[in-house]
């Protein structure tokens, strides 16, 4: 059909405004990143009249004048023309009724255009500072993801189309949704009465063999008839419960590690309460990682024993490792470390959140005494994935009145744990905000100045290609602060998912190479592409420093650490 006089009116008000809003949008980033911020945005370099906006907001114009004219000249049963489509990986406009109706794909396809050009202003501003930019561009994202039709029940013909076929029943439903997610005080990402941890999750046979106020510290039973002669530790994130590591048995870390012929053991953090607020960083130290060590090194009557640290666990672990090497000792002879950062330069999507003012808060409110409670660290983990870990929830319990499937991963995301204030305001700080781990002799924990560079035993890093938490090239710069030896392997997916690659399922791929270049895009270049889980890479390197075979003992625990409760403990149950 041919366009009339008043569509045409339609179409330039509709330009106009988008022009505005273009206008609005720039004039919006130059007071945000003003002169104040080094190396952020200079005003006077980015107004409405430069050349380099104005070229985004003709092609921005244009494209929506292509949509405009497509829409008005398409036959009724003809299919709508696609002008725009989703990014690789955006689910959110894949059902039918988004393309049936002339009026929702329109609104679909005008989102997309609209998006896409606000993070391209965001992109192409002339910011110095890498930081900064990476703010800008977490931000504008967080804008553009809720603004997205597919959130709203005016705009979201799914949402019309389930209250038809229902008749009324799935409002209702989505309704008593939101009322128990608001009595729980979070959005639910999986059915919770599926998973209980000690029944389906944390089923691996153990027992606590010690505990302090900080920490159980679980041992698992050999399933082998011989194991490695050194035991091997496991040190997980205390900012989220350990049993990432050990789900149900067809995808537990932990479970491959002992059928692999490894005595392990495990730390499984306190989620702390009110009364351990005043726990500090060398507390996770001393009386967490290096406690740990001591006890196993006393079960197993080994003077070195391999140990493993995840996320944050890797941070602490490197650190006890290298406040051990100030004071003489070498305790272990393997580190292996997962997803973990020792140099904060660029510390993802989380370092967005972090600058000056936000830590003088911290430091000012819970730094001397109190608790970060585990609700808002669990919202600040999925703002940084907002359409995976909030709008699709709220699109899928709330407008269409769903139940979300179950699926242990998100039951373990959605187990919350608390931090006591002064350990957080202290690692946000002096790793964060100032890099100072990396600076051999700047920091001082336990009373020692600690250097990574005393932590020289052969590790083994690895690094997930997506992950927007610890990102690869950052985990990379790990190789030139550990002192000795280090084997680098990259897995596909992200954070959690490239982790947790079973052997047995055998999905993505990894990437190696023998290279010891400074240089992550150097080592990428050359590295070779190997389908599969990277599990059995691993499993590999820690048999190399096993130090031989020894027949495995029927009794956990020892005379002076009897075996108490069994494995998972009751730490890992607690609330937060």
């Amino acid at each position: 059909m041919s366009s009339t006089p008043d569509q045409n009116a339609a179409m330039q008000a509709m330009l106009q405004a988008g022009n505005a809003m273009a206008q609005g949008f720039s004039q919006f980033l130059a007071q945000q990143q003003a002169p104040a911020v080094p190396g952020g945005l200079n005003p006077a370099a980015w107004t409405p009249e430069t050349e380099a906006l104005k070229a985004l907001q003709q092609e921005w114009m244009g494209r929506h004048a292509q949509l405009w004219q497509s829409m008005i000249g398409k036959a009724p049963d003809q299919p709508a023309p696609q002008i725009v489509s989703p990014e690789p990986g955006d689910k959110r406009f894949d059902h039918p009724s988004w393309s049936a109706s002339p009026v929702y794909d329109y609104l679909r396809q005008a989102y997309l255009i609209n998006s896409e050009y606000v993070k391209r202003v965001a992109d192409a501003a002339p910011v110095a500072d890498g930081q900064a930019k990476t703010r800008m561009r977490f931000m504008t994202r967080q804008m553009v993801d809720a603004m997205a039709p597919s959130n709203f029940l005016a705009t979201n013909p799914e949402f019309l189309q389930k209250a038809l076929e229902t008749k009324g029943e799935s409002i209702q439903q989505g309704i008593q949704n939101l009322l128990a997610d608001l009595e729980k005080g979070r959005i639910s990402m999986t059915d919770d009465t599926a998973f209980e941890v000690g029944r389906n999750l944390a089923v691996t046979p153990g027992a606590v063999v010690f505990e302090n106020e900080l920490m159980q510290l679980l041992q698992y039973s050999p399933q082998t008839e011989k194991v490695a002669a050194r035991p091997f530790l496991m040190v997980p994130p205390c900012i989220n419960k350990y049993y990432i590591l050990d789900l149900q048995p067809e995808n537990s870390v932990v479970r491959y590690a002992v059928e692999q012929g490894n005595t392990v053991f495990l730390v499984s953090w306190k989620n702390v309460q009110a009364d351990l607020g005043h726990l500090t960083w060398d507390d996770y130290i001393e009386r967490g990682a290096l406690q740990a060590i001591k006890v196993v090194q006393n079960i197993s009557k080994m003077e070195q024993i391999n140990a493993l640290g995840f996320c944050v666990g890797g941070t602490i672990l490197s650190s006890a490792l290298a406040v051990a090497g100030s004071r003489g000792e070498k305790p272990v002879a393997s580190l292996t470390l997962f997803t973990t950062l020792l140099d904060f330069a660029d510390s993802g999507e989380i370092g967005c959140l972090v600058d000056e003012k936000a830590v003088q808060l911290r430091e000012a409110t819970i730094g001397k005494g109190g608790l970060l409670k585990g609700s808002e660290l669990a919202q600040v983990f999925s703002a940084l994935r907002a359409n995976d870990l909030i709008w699709q929830y709220v699109v899928g319990n709330y407008l269409k009145g769903n139940k979300p499937p179950a699926f242990d991963l998100l039951y373990w995301n959605s187990d919350a744990t608390n931090l006591p204030g002064p350990f957080l305001a202290w690692y946000l700080r002096n790793m964060y905000l100032e890099n100072n781990l990396r600076v051999p002799g700047k920091l001082e924990m336990c009373g020692v100045k600690a250097d990574l560079g005393r932590v020289d035993m052969p590790a083994f890093v690895y690094a997930s290609r997506e992950d927007h938490i610890v990102p690869w090239k950052s985990a990379y710069l790990s190789r030139g602060l550990l002192g000795g030896d280090t084997t680098f392997v990259l897995g596909a997916s992200g954070h959690i998912a490239g982790v947790i690659n079973p052997a047995t399922k055998n999905k993505r791929s990894h990437w190696l190479n023998d290279s010891t270049t400074a240089n992550a895009d150097e080592w990428f270049d050359t590295a070779t592409e190997v389908k599969g889980s990277w599990w059995p890479v691993w499993a590999k390197w820690l048999k190399s420093h096993d130090g031989g075979e020894v027949p495995a003992r029927a009794k956990l625990g020892s005379k002076d650490y009897p075996p108490g409760e069994p494995a998972p403990g009751c730490y890992v149950k607690e609330k937060a």
